[in-house]
C-alpha cells in the first residue's frame, strides 16, 4: 500500500512539475485575413472557419486542455506547423502566390489530409462533409483560375 502512495504521489507532483513548461498561446494580429481578401460564400466562409482556423490563421481559440501539459504540447505544435503551412491571417496579396496556396488547399482537401482525424475526433464542428470539401474544392479551383488568368486585357 506504501509502494502505491509514493507511486502515486510521485506521479502527482511530476504532472504538477510539468505544468510550469506549458508553451505560449499567441494570437498575434491578423495581417491580411483570406475571407475577407476573398470573400467566399457564407457556407464556405462557415466551413473554413470550422475546420481550418483554429490551426491555420492567428484566430486560434485555444481549449481550456491546451492549457494541460502535456496535452498543451501537441496543441501548441500542431497550431504552429499549422500556421507555418498555410495562415489565413497573413494571406499572399500577389496573386500567384495565393493561386498556388488555393491549389495547395484544393490538394490537401482532395486527398482528405485536412482537416486530420486527431482534430475532427474532438471538434465534431470541423467534420467536413463530402458537400462541403467539394463545395470549397470548386470554389478554390474557380478562383485560382481567375488568379492565374490574370486582370482582364483591355
Amino acid at each position: 500500500m506504501k509502494k502505491w502512495n509514493f507511486i502515486f504521489g510521485a506521479a502527482l507532483i511530476f504532472f504538477a512539475a510539468l505544468q510550469l513548461f506549458t508553451p505560449a498561446h499567441t494570437n498575434p494580429p491578423v495581417k491580411n485575413d483570406f475571407i475577407t481578401a476573398t470573400k467566399p460564400a457564407g457556407a464556405i466562409t462557415d466551413s473554413l472557419r470550422a475546420a481550418c482556423y483554429d490551426c491555420h490563421s492567428h484566430e486560434t481559440v485555444w481549449p481550456f486542455y491546451a492549457r494541460i501539459a502535456p496535452v498543451s504540447w501537441l496543441v501548441a505544435s500542431d497550431v504552429n506547423e499549422g500556421r507555418e503551412h498555410l495562415n489565413f491571417s497573413d494571406w499572399p496579396t500577389e496573386a500567384d502566390q495565393a493561386a498556388k496556396k488555393l491549389d495547395r488547399i484544393n490538394e490537401v482537401l482532395d486527398y482528405g489530409e485536412m482537416p486530420p482525424k486527431k482534430y475532427t475526433l474532438i471538434h465534431a464542428d470541423a467534420r467536413l462533409s463530402e458537400a462541403q470539401r467539394k463545395e470549397i474544392m470548386d470554389w478554390t479551383t474557380t478562383f485560382a483560375q481567375k488568379l492565374h488568368a490574370g486582370p482582364p486585357s483591355q
